[in-house]
């Protein structure tokens, strides 16, 4: 992976993020810390581009008193179901950055508010889940896979979820998006052998977001809460930091692994 830092060097320094999902959430989180460590960012979104604006605009105003005027973060709209858009999102990297993207953190996700049984589930909500979940990460960890072995290398990370491992009802389209999501990950190591790139799988736990607390009463919120060995929710930033450590160098040794971040809620 290009740009070996030092004690001076921001641990992400001359390195390009594409960040899915960014708009807000776990996803918005990742996007901070990364930006953090040195990283230019692009912002990916698929329909909050006020949000996304706002957050490429406070990460620009941040570096302002840098003698390098050029944007250190770029808003991107882009469908990750839709290969064109997904092709788009890695072609505006290059094209704003002047370099091929070293990292992608594929965080775009659905999750039906519903929490609907399998009985209940219907054709078009298993299809509008496995579209984002499951395509969209096939189709950006693809794209990653061509473009960032261009770059010498590279760090790819899909987020799955921690529910796969606990088999919860009403998450049946979801878990069953993100296994999948699971066993790519583990191939897509291996295929991508001698390349430099690694390609890891994040899985939280429950986290206090916008797509967490849909459809949930206080109690099942508590029930979660308490079910946690650490007796809290995740924040957002508790996943980010992990996610900073896979695409670092520090980070190197790990690949095709899935990593239960869930402060012991499933293990």
């Amino acid at each position: 992976m290009a740009a070996n830092t030092t004690a001076a060097t921001l641990a992400l320094s001359g390195r390009v993020a594409i960040v899915t999902g960014a708009s807000r959430g776990i996803g918005r989180a990742i996007a901070i810390h990364l930006r953090s460590l040195g990283a230019k960012l692009v912002i990916n979104y698929a329909s909050s581009s006020s949000q996304a604006d706002l957050l490429a605009s406070e990460l620009n105003s941040k570096a302002a008193d840098r003698s390098d005027t050029s944007p250190v973060a770029i808003a991107v709209k882009a469908d990750v179901s839709t290969p064109d858009d997904v092709k788009l999102l890695f072609d505006r990297a290059e094209q704003e950055f002047n370099t091929p993207a070293h990292i992608l953190v594929n965080c775009a996700g659905v999750l039906d508010p519903k929490y609907p049984t399998l009985a209940n589930t219907t054709v078009e909500e298993w299809e509008t889940t496995f579209n984002v979940n499951t395509k969209g990460a096939f189709l950006t960890c693809r794209e990653a896979a061509n473009r960032l072995a261009r770059g010498g290398g590279g760090r790819i990370v899909l987020i799955s979820t921690s529910i796969v491992g606990a088999s919860l009802p009403g998450y049946g389209a979801y878990a069953a998006s993100k296994a999948a999501v699971e066993t790519m990950t583990k191939i897509a190591a291996k295929e991508l052998k001698g390349s430099g790139i690694t390609v890891n799988c994040v899985a939280p736990g429950p986290v206090a977001t916008e797509l967490f607390f849909a459809g949930k009463s206080e109690e099942m919120v508590q029930r979660l809460v308490e079910a946690c060995p650490l007796g809290r929710l995740a924040e957002p930033n508790d996943v980010a930091q992990i996610i900073g450590f896979l695409v670092s160098d520090s980070g190197e040794w790990v690949n095709g692994q899935v990593i239960r971040v869930n402060g012991g809620f499933i293990v």
